[in-house]
Protein backbone atom coordinates (compact mmCIF):
# COMPACT_ATOMS: atom_id res chain seq x y z
CA UNK A 1 0.00 0.00 0.00
CA UNK A 2 1.31 3.17 -1.31
CA UNK A 3 1.68 6.49 1.61
CA UNK A 4 -1.31 7.99 0.63
CA UNK A 5 -3.17 5.38 0.25
CA UNK A 6 -2.08 3.83 4.05
CA UNK A 7 -2.83 8.10 5.04
CA UNK A 8 -6.71 7.67 3.39
CA UNK A 9 -7.43 4.33 5.28
CA UNK A 10 -5.59 6.49 8.82
CA UNK A 11 -8.03 9.39 7.83
CA UNK A 12 -10.82 7.13 7.28
CA UNK A 13 -10.46 5.71 10.64
CA UNK A 14 -9.79 8.50 13.21
CA UNK A 15 -10.55 11.79 11.18
CA UNK A 16 -6.94 12.95 11.26
CA UNK A 17 -3.47 11.39 10.65
CA UNK A 18 -0.32 13.39 9.81
CA UNK A 19 2.15 13.34 6.96
CA UNK A 20 5.95 13.33 7.82
CA UNK A 21 7.88 14.65 4.51
CA UNK A 22 11.90 15.32 4.44
CA UNK A 23 12.06 18.03 2.37
CA UNK A 24 16.03 18.62 2.12
CA UNK A 25 18.99 16.66 3.57
CA UNK A 26 22.66 18.06 3.56
CA UNK A 27 25.42 16.07 4.40
CA UNK A 28 24.88 12.71 5.53
CA UNK A 29 21.35 11.03 6.58
CA UNK A 30 19.74 7.60 7.15
CA UNK A 31 16.98 9.08 4.51
CA UNK A 32 16.87 10.67 1.79
CA UNK A 33 14.81 14.00 0.53
CA UNK A 34 11.14 13.00 -0.54
CA UNK A 35 10.97 10.44 2.40
CA UNK A 36 7.82 10.24 4.23
CA UNK A 37 6.05 8.82 6.74
CA UNK A 38 2.66 8.38 8.23
CA UNK A 39 1.39 8.68 11.62
CA UNK A 40 -2.17 7.49 13.21
CA UNK A 41 -3.88 9.51 16.01
CA UNK A 42 -2.97 6.52 18.25
CA UNK A 43 0.84 6.78 17.91
CA UNK A 44 0.80 3.66 15.03
CA UNK A 45 3.05 4.98 11.82
CA UNK A 46 3.67 3.52 8.60
CA UNK A 47 7.56 4.02 7.10
CA UNK A 48 10.37 5.80 8.46
CA UNK A 49 12.27 8.53 8.61
CA UNK A 50 15.46 7.18 9.58
CA UNK A 51 14.66 5.85 13.43
CA UNK A 52 16.80 6.63 16.36
CA UNK A 53 16.48 9.92 18.14
CA UNK A 54 15.18 11.80 15.30
CA UNK A 55 12.12 9.27 14.17
CA UNK A 56 11.30 9.85 17.90
CA UNK A 57 11.30 13.67 18.03
CA UNK A 58 9.40 13.58 14.53
CA UNK A 59 7.10 11.11 16.26
CA UNK A 60 6.39 13.70 19.32
CA UNK A 61 5.92 16.70 17.10
CA UNK A 62 3.58 14.21 14.98
CA UNK A 63 1.29 13.88 17.73
CA UNK A 64 1.69 17.40 19.57
CA UNK A 65 0.12 18.39 15.70
CA UNK A 66 -2.72 15.58 16.30
CA UNK A 67 -3.40 16.91 19.26
CA UNK A 68 -3.53 20.77 18.29
CA UNK A 69 -7.37 21.15 17.70
CA UNK A 70 -8.24 23.38 14.87
CA UNK A 71 -4.46 25.83 14.64
CA UNK A 72 -2.31 25.37 12.42
CA UNK A 73 -2.25 22.03 10.05
CA UNK A 74 1.96 22.24 9.35
CA UNK A 75 5.15 22.68 11.44
CA UNK A 76 8.84 22.20 10.04
CA UNK A 77 11.37 20.99 11.93
CA UNK A 78 14.91 21.56 11.11
CA UNK A 79 17.83 18.84 12.71
CA UNK A 80 21.18 18.91 12.88
CA UNK A 81 21.68 14.81 13.07
CA UNK A 82 25.09 15.18 15.40
CA UNK A 83 25.11 18.23 17.68
CA UNK A 84 21.25 18.17 17.61
CA UNK A 85 20.34 14.76 18.04
CA UNK A 86 23.79 12.69 18.94
CA UNK A 87 23.89 10.77 15.91
CA UNK A 88 26.92 9.92 14.27
CA UNK A 89 25.61 10.72 10.96
CA UNK A 90 26.99 14.58 10.43
CA UNK A 91 24.18 16.08 8.17
CA UNK A 92 21.39 18.30 8.51
CA UNK A 93 17.56 17.43 7.79
CA UNK A 94 15.10 19.16 7.02
CA UNK A 95 11.15 17.76 7.21
CA UNK A 96 7.48 19.20 6.80
CA UNK A 97 4.81 17.72 9.00
CA UNK A 98 1.38 18.08 7.53
CA UNK A 99 -1.95 17.21 9.85
CA UNK A 100 -4.57 15.92 7.01
CA UNK A 101 -8.32 16.01 7.83
CA UNK A 102 -11.69 14.57 6.56
CA UNK A 103 -11.46 17.23 4.32
CA UNK A 104 -8.28 16.09 2.27
CA UNK A 105 -10.15 12.98 1.66
CA UNK A 106 -10.85 14.28 -1.72
CA UNK A 107 -7.25 14.84 -3.18
CA UNK A 108 -6.25 11.39 -1.18
CA UNK A 109 -8.63 9.22 -2.61
CA UNK A 110 -6.81 10.96 -5.86
CA UNK A 111 -3.31 10.06 -5.42
CA UNK A 112 -4.16 6.98 -3.45
CA UNK A 113 -5.38 5.85 -7.01
CA UNK A 114 -2.40 7.11 -8.94
CA UNK A 115 0.05 4.17 -10.56
CA UNK A 116 3.10 3.52 -8.11
CA UNK A 117 5.59 3.36 -11.00
CA UNK A 118 7.99 6.16 -10.04
CA UNK A 119 7.02 8.74 -12.56
CA UNK A 120 3.85 10.25 -11.29
CA UNK A 121 4.41 14.04 -9.99
CA UNK A 122 1.75 16.25 -7.59
CA UNK A 123 1.62 20.02 -6.90
CA UNK A 124 0.10 21.41 -3.83
CA UNK A 125 -1.72 24.20 -2.92
CA UNK A 126 -1.20 25.65 -0.15
CA UNK A 127 -3.95 26.01 2.81
CA UNK A 128 -4.23 29.04 4.96
CA UNK A 129 -3.44 27.46 7.76
CA UNK A 130 -0.94 25.35 6.59
CA UNK A 131 0.02 22.63 4.40
CA UNK A 132 -1.21 21.69 1.05
CA UNK A 133 -3.96 20.40 -1.20
CA UNK A 134 -2.50 17.95 -3.49
CA UNK A 135 -3.47 16.87 -7.23
CA UNK A 136 -1.66 15.03 -10.06
CA UNK A 137 0.35 17.37 -12.22
CA UNK A 138 -0.14 17.95 -15.65
CA UNK A 139 2.33 16.91 -18.02
CA UNK A 140 3.76 20.39 -18.68
CA UNK A 141 3.26 21.69 -14.88
CA UNK A 142 5.47 17.97 -13.93
CA UNK A 143 8.57 19.43 -16.22
CA UNK A 144 9.31 21.85 -13.17
CA UNK A 145 10.16 18.80 -11.12
CA UNK A 146 14.12 18.53 -12.04
CA UNK A 147 14.98 14.94 -12.73
CA UNK A 148 16.21 13.25 -9.48
CA UNK A 149 14.57 16.21 -7.13
CA UNK A 150 12.17 14.76 -4.51
CA UNK A 151 10.22 18.48 -4.65
CA UNK A 152 10.23 21.84 -5.49
CA UNK A 153 8.86 25.06 -4.73
CA UNK A 154 7.57 27.15 -7.04
CA UNK A 155 7.57 30.96 -6.87
CA UNK A 156 4.15 31.56 -6.11
CA UNK A 157 4.05 28.99 -3.13
CA UNK A 158 2.81 26.05 -4.47
CA UNK A 159 4.84 22.72 -4.60
CA UNK A 160 5.79 19.99 -7.07
CA UNK A 161 6.77 16.49 -5.25
CA UNK A 162 7.74 13.27 -6.71
CA UNK A 163 4.59 10.79 -5.81
CA UNK A 164 5.75 7.27 -4.89
CA UNK A 165 9.09 5.47 -5.86
CA UNK A 166 8.34 2.55 -7.80
CA UNK A 167 8.87 -0.99 -5.84
CA UNK A 168 10.19 -3.58 -7.61
CA UNK A 169 7.87 -6.63 -8.58
CA UNK A 170 8.52 -9.89 -8.03
CA UNK A 171 6.21 -12.42 -8.92
CA UNK A 172 6.40 -16.26 -6.84
CA UNK A 173 5.03 -19.56 -8.47
CA UNK A 174 4.13 -21.75 -6.11
CA UNK A 175 2.34 -22.20 -3.06
CA UNK A 176 4.61 -24.67 -1.01
CA UNK A 177 5.99 -24.24 2.41
CA UNK A 178 9.18 -22.42 1.01
CA UNK A 179 6.95 -20.40 -1.42
CA UNK A 180 5.33 -19.65 1.85
CA UNK A 181 8.29 -18.87 3.80
CA UNK A 182 9.28 -16.54 0.96
CA UNK A 183 6.11 -14.54 1.89
CA UNK A 184 6.50 -14.01 5.17
CA UNK A 185 10.36 -12.88 4.46
CA UNK A 186 9.49 -10.31 1.69
CA UNK A 187 6.00 -8.78 4.22
CA UNK A 188 8.13 -5.92 5.39
CA UNK A 189 9.92 -4.84 2.62
CA UNK A 190 8.90 -2.32 -0.02
CA UNK A 191 8.36 -5.26 -3.15
CA UNK A 192 5.24 -5.83 -4.52
CA UNK A 193 4.55 -9.44 -5.00
CA UNK A 194 2.71 -11.07 -7.02
CA UNK A 195 1.42 -14.57 -6.22
CA UNK A 196 1.05 -17.62 -8.27
CA UNK A 197 -0.56 -21.03 -8.27
CA UNK A 198 -3.19 -22.44 -9.52
CA UNK A 199 -4.34 -25.40 -7.58
CA UNK A 200 -7.06 -24.90 -5.03
CA UNK A 201 -6.62 -23.65 -1.82
CA UNK A 202 -3.17 -23.11 -2.27
CA UNK A 203 -2.88 -19.85 -0.64
CA UNK A 204 -3.00 -19.30 2.72
CA UNK A 205 -6.08 -17.51 4.04
CA UNK A 206 -4.17 -14.75 5.13
CA UNK A 207 -1.23 -13.10 3.25
CA UNK A 208 0.53 -9.50 3.64
CA UNK A 209 -1.13 -6.63 2.19
CA UNK A 210 1.24 -5.63 -0.63
CA UNK A 211 0.76 -9.47 -2.36
CA UNK A 212 -1.54 -10.08 -4.75
CA UNK A 213 -2.86 -13.60 -5.63
CA UNK A 214 -2.99 -15.17 -8.97
CA UNK A 215 -4.88 -18.38 -9.34
CA UNK A 216 -3.96 -18.95 -13.07
CA UNK A 217 -3.74 -21.68 -14.82
CA UNK A 218 -1.83 -20.15 -17.71
CA UNK A 219 1.64 -18.98 -16.57
CA UNK A 220 2.85 -17.53 -19.43
CA UNK A 221 -0.21 -15.50 -19.41
CA UNK A 222 0.99 -13.68 -16.34
CA UNK A 223 4.62 -13.50 -17.94
CA UNK A 224 3.30 -11.45 -20.28
CA UNK A 225 1.23 -9.04 -17.87
CA UNK A 226 4.69 -9.00 -15.74
CA UNK A 227 6.55 -5.07 -15.92
CA UNK A 228 9.73 -5.43 -17.45
CA UNK A 229 12.55 -5.68 -14.45
CA UNK A 230 10.18 -8.17 -12.70
CA UNK A 231 11.99 -10.63 -10.34
CA UNK A 232 10.77 -13.91 -11.43
CA UNK A 233 11.18 -16.83 -8.67
CA UNK A 234 10.07 -20.60 -9.37
CA UNK A 235 9.03 -23.17 -7.22
CA UNK A 236 6.42 -24.87 -8.04
CA UNK A 237 5.21 -28.26 -7.52
CA UNK A 238 5.62 -29.52 -10.88
CA UNK A 239 9.76 -29.95 -12.36
CA UNK A 240 7.63 -29.64 -15.91
CA UNK A 241 5.45 -26.88 -14.57
CA UNK A 242 8.85 -24.93 -13.13
CA UNK A 243 10.52 -25.88 -16.86
CA UNK A 244 7.84 -23.97 -18.75
CA UNK A 245 7.95 -21.36 -16.36
CA UNK A 246 11.81 -20.49 -16.47
CA UNK A 247 11.69 -21.03 -20.34
CA UNK A 248 9.12 -18.67 -20.88
CA UNK A 249 10.63 -15.82 -18.66
CA UNK A 250 14.01 -16.60 -20.28
CA UNK A 251 12.64 -16.03 -23.74
CA UNK A 252 11.04 -12.38 -22.91
CA UNK A 253 14.86 -11.38 -21.99
CA UNK A 254 13.31 -8.40 -19.79
CA UNK A 255 13.39 -9.36 -16.47
CA UNK A 256 15.91 -8.70 -13.88
CA UNK A 257 15.72 -12.10 -12.36
CA UNK A 258 14.71 -15.56 -13.27
CA UNK A 259 15.62 -18.00 -10.46
CA UNK A 260 14.60 -21.69 -9.97
CA UNK A 261 14.79 -23.46 -6.71
CA UNK A 262 16.49 -26.69 -7.08
CA UNK A 263 19.74 -28.95 -6.93
CA UNK A 264 22.81 -28.86 -8.86
CA UNK A 265 21.15 -31.99 -10.87
CA UNK A 266 18.01 -30.03 -11.77
CA UNK A 267 19.86 -26.83 -13.05
CA UNK A 268 22.23 -29.63 -15.77
CA UNK A 269 18.98 -30.91 -16.25
CA UNK A 270 16.85 -27.70 -17.06
CA UNK A 271 20.36 -26.44 -18.73
CA UNK A 272 20.13 -29.14 -20.93
CA UNK A 273 16.58 -28.96 -21.95
CA UNK A 274 16.34 -25.53 -22.72
CA UNK A 275 19.45 -26.26 -24.89
CA UNK A 276 17.38 -28.59 -26.85
CA UNK A 277 14.36 -26.01 -27.18
CA UNK A 278 16.57 -23.93 -29.09
CA UNK A 279 16.61 -21.43 -26.50
CA UNK A 280 19.70 -19.01 -26.95
CA UNK A 281 23.09 -19.39 -24.61
CA UNK A 282 22.96 -15.67 -24.18
CA UNK A 283 19.71 -16.49 -22.67
CA UNK A 284 19.90 -19.63 -20.45
CA UNK A 285 22.92 -17.75 -19.07
CA UNK A 286 20.31 -15.77 -17.03
CA UNK A 287 18.34 -18.59 -14.89
CA UNK A 288 19.20 -18.99 -11.45
CA UNK A 289 19.30 -22.55 -10.12
CA UNK A 290 20.27 -22.62 -7.16
CA UNK A 291 18.67 -19.80 -5.93
CA UNK A 292 19.87 -17.51 -2.60
CA UNK A 293 23.10 -16.13 -1.77
CA UNK A 294 26.33 -18.68 -1.02
CA UNK A 295 27.20 -19.88 2.04
CA UNK A 296 23.71 -20.06 3.39
CA UNK A 297 23.59 -24.32 3.67
CA UNK A 298 20.53 -24.30 5.82
CA UNK A 299 17.57 -26.28 4.03
CA UNK A 300 14.50 -25.18 6.23
CA UNK A 301 11.78 -23.12 4.16
CA UNK A 302 12.62 -19.81 6.52
CA UNK A 303 16.55 -20.27 5.70
CA UNK A 304 16.23 -20.54 2.06
CA UNK A 305 13.60 -17.63 1.62
CA UNK A 306 16.36 -15.41 3.79
CA UNK A 307 18.82 -16.85 1.51
CA UNK A 308 16.43 -15.96 -1.60
CA UNK A 309 15.21 -12.63 -0.39
CA UNK A 310 18.88 -11.14 0.37
CA UNK A 311 19.74 -12.23 -2.90
CA UNK A 312 16.91 -10.02 -5.04
CA UNK A 313 17.93 -7.20 -2.72
CA UNK A 314 21.08 -7.52 -4.12
CA UNK A 315 19.88 -6.00 -7.51
CA UNK A 316 19.08 -2.52 -7.97
CA UNK A 317 15.50 -1.04 -7.93
CA UNK A 318 15.62 -0.46 -11.68
CA UNK A 319 17.89 -3.29 -13.39
CA UNK A 320 17.23 -2.68 -16.87
CA UNK A 321 18.12 -5.92 -17.34
CA UNK A 322 19.58 -8.89 -15.85
CA UNK A 323 22.17 -8.34 -14.01
CA UNK A 324 25.57 -10.85 -15.16
CA UNK A 325 26.81 -11.21 -11.18
CA UNK A 326 23.83 -12.78 -10.21
CA UNK A 327 24.10 -15.46 -13.28
CA UNK A 328 24.89 -19.07 -12.47
CA UNK A 329 25.56 -21.27 -9.17
CA UNK A 330 24.77 -19.39 -6.13
CA UNK A 331 24.13 -22.26 -3.73
CA UNK A 332 22.57 -25.84 -2.87
CA UNK A 333 19.22 -26.28 -2.32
Amino acid sequence: MGIFATLKAMVERDGRAVLVTITDVRGSSPREAGTRMAVRADGAFSGTVGGGTLEWQVLAEAQALLAAGEGRRMRTLDKALGPDLGQCCGGRVSLMLERLERDDLVWLNELAAQPTNGSGVSIGMPHDRGGFTRRPASDTEAQGLPAGAASRFLPDGRLLERLEPANPALYLFGAGHVGRALILALAPLPIDVVWCDSRPDAFPSHVPQHVVLRRDAEPERILAAAPDDARIVVMTHSHALDLAIVSAALAADRFAYVGVIGSQTKRARFLSQLRQAGLAERLIEGMICPIGVPGVEGKEPAVIAASVVAQILQLPRQTGSRMPVLKGHRRPA
